[in-house]
């Protein structure tokens, strides 16, 4: 416990406390028969990812940021009994599994230790994993493959920002699209709702049917938020956000930005990213292109302004002059492999300074030449999961702006 006045009103005021998740057993279910359904491209080599992972967490600390894991606080939380009930809710699908299976599960995990009930939550379960014999009331177990899953794993847990992210003094809860994750948040709704570090915060928003995740919500200033639409927000799940945030006060203004619905831009941040008060970095092949539907309060609702350019729509926003874009220079070619490496998702530690990947060397270089520093990190075997270090940070607190 501290003293951490938790809650973030930029992308980067300097970050004080964060959320991880360290890779784990999750990644280990793996195989080059389900890696497509689970959202990763390969197959990494989970000791490997570990030590990268550890570097980075390493690196956070090091400049002083409080680094929380997710794995921790989901086995702090499970010390509640209502916690307990709600995870193994959330993980056993009684549709899938039927009636009997599912009961037969369900008292089993409520059985077991905090510890292992985390790891199955989070890690998944294999029928064969299965302590019991109930196929004589279960045709779903007499017809299943051993290796199938009678709780699908959840290796996406790497990416903790797409599951809530914090505006001002509240979190929200995210609604994800896409079938392999949308488990991840009940995980985070349970420990927001039962982890003692987490006690009296309030939500922000909490979504059960239109997906927003948290990779497309870019918190460009103080009450000035930009929502990537694409492959994994929906224009209803922008437009829900949009009214909940300015019910709450949170936010003035929300730009309403398309994205290409794509695996290489499946979010906002995988394009474009903040590096100082007035600067992005963008990937270079949508700098013209980019565009935002301006979404303001007024006071017998909202107004919705055409699209206009991005870069103009968010400086209008924000009250700058002009948004700096960080110009990579670069050529179509390395632009695109750099892009997909996710050299365009930055996690800002203060003004002017991220953390990003190393092979991203002409990114990060011209970052350099802008007067950004830029502390790199190595990602062989965490970027095959399409992800950055931005992807893979829940900022819980940063100093206010």
């Amino acid at each position: 416990m501290t003293a951490t006045t938790l809650g973030a009103n930029s992308e980067v005021g300097p970050l004080r406390v964060v959320i991880l998740h360290r890779p784990g057993p999750e990644l280990q279910r793996l195989t080059p028969r389900n890696n497509d359904r689970l959202l990763f491209d390969g197959m990494p080599w989970v000791a490997r990812a570990q030590e990268e992972h550890d570097a980075f967490a390493a690196l956070l600390r090091s400049r002083g940021v409080e680094v929380l894991l997710l794995a921790d606080l989901l086995t702090e939380a499970l010390a509640s009994g209502a916690a307990r009930m709600q995870g193994i809710a959330a993980a056993v699908d009684s549709r899938r599994l039927g009636l009997p299976l599912a009961q037969e599960l369900s008292a089993y995990l409520r059985t077991l230790e905090v510890e292992p009930l985390a790891r199955i939550l989070m890690a998944g379960m294999t029928f064969n994993e299965l302590p019991f014999l109930g196929g004589e009331l279960s045709l779903v177990q007499r017809m299943h493959h051993d290796a199938d899953f009678v709780i699908e794993p959840l290796p996406n847990l790497l990416f903790t920002r797409d599951s809530s992210f914090w505006i001002g003094p509240r979190v929200a809860i995210t609604s994800l699209a896409l079938p392999a994750r949308i488990r991840e948040t009940s995980l985070t709704d349970l420990i927001y709702a039962h982890h003692p570090r987490f006690l009296g915060v309030r939500r922000a928003y909490e979504s059960r049917s239109a997906p927003v995740e948290g990779g497309d919500v870019l918190l460009l200033a103080p009450g000035v938020v930009a929502v990537g639409v694409g492959e994994r927000t929906t224009p209803a799940g922008a437009e829900a956000l949009a009214r909940s945030l300015f019910d709450d006060g949170l936010a003035h203004t929300v730009l309403a930005v398309p994205i290409a619905q794509e695996r290489a831009q499946m979010h906002l941040d995988t394009v474009c990213t903040m590096v100082d008060v007035d600067a992005v970095v963008m990937y270079p092949n949508i700098v013209d292109s980019l565009s935002a539907f301006t979404i303001r309060q007024k006071s017998d609702g909202v107004s919705i302004a055409s699209a206009a350019p991005f870069v103009e729509a968010a400086a209008d926003a924000m009250g700058i002059g002009k948004l700096r874009v960080i110009d990579t220079g670069l050529d179509p070619v390395t632009a695109e492999r750099e892009q997909w490496d996710d050299g365009n998702n930055t996690l800002a530690l203060a003004p002017g300074v991220v953390v990003a990947y190393e092979r991203n060397t002409e990114t990060n270089a011209r970052l350099a030449d802008s007067g950004v520093e830029v502390l790199p990190i190595s990602a062989s075997e965490l970027g095959t999961g399409r992800g950055g270090p931005r992807c893979m940070s829940c900022p819980v607190a940063r100093d206010p702006l």
